[in-house]
């Protein structure tokens, strides 16, 4: 996979977008869904990639800078037809070092809790994730978990 600086502004990763955050929202209760949409993606505190198969968009991934030392990954989403490839540990591993290149200490995650989301929660886990509590403004919610990673430690 080759994974390149996000275009907000492809048909391609707008159409990917737009089903991730449907089928998020599809599968958390109201309130409870945090998927950023595309003018959140454009923020200057989030990088945001893709992963291309050859010429196929096949999977986003987003860095979020809370603080200089505390990154929070966002809009993981991997194309259905793609899954169980790996794409996804690849997305995520770039999203670690690039976390760790710019300094972050520390790198957080919210996903929902519901069935819908355990292949995510056992991608997390794999890479060195664990539970923590609500971080940088979330609040305690039966319908989100919350990781973190010690990129100092690791």
């Amino acid at each position: 996979m080759q994974i390149r600086t996000g275009d907000t502004h492809d048909p391609r990763v707008i159409a990917l977008l737009d089903y991730h955050v449907a089928a998020a929202r599809a599968q958390t209760a109201p309130g409870s869904a945090h998927a950023l949409d595309l003018a959140g993606l454009r923020a200057p505190d989030v990088a945001f990639w893709t992963g291309w198969d050859g010429e196929t968009l096949v999977a986003v991934g987003a860095l979020k800078a809370l603080c200089a030392s505390h990154g929070e990954v966002k809009s993981m989403h991997t194309l259905q037809t793609a899954r169980r490839r790996g794409f996804g540990a690849l997305m995520l591993g770039h999203i670690i070092a690039e976390a760790r290149a710019r300094g972050m200490a520390r790198l957080s995650l919210e996903t929902g809790s519901w069935d819908y989301f355990k292949p995510a929660h056992a991608l997390y886990r794999a890479h060195g994730f664990v539970d923590c509590g609500p971080f940088e403004g979330y609040a305690e919610d039966p319908n989100s978990l919350f990781l973190t990673l010690d990129l100092a430690r690791r």
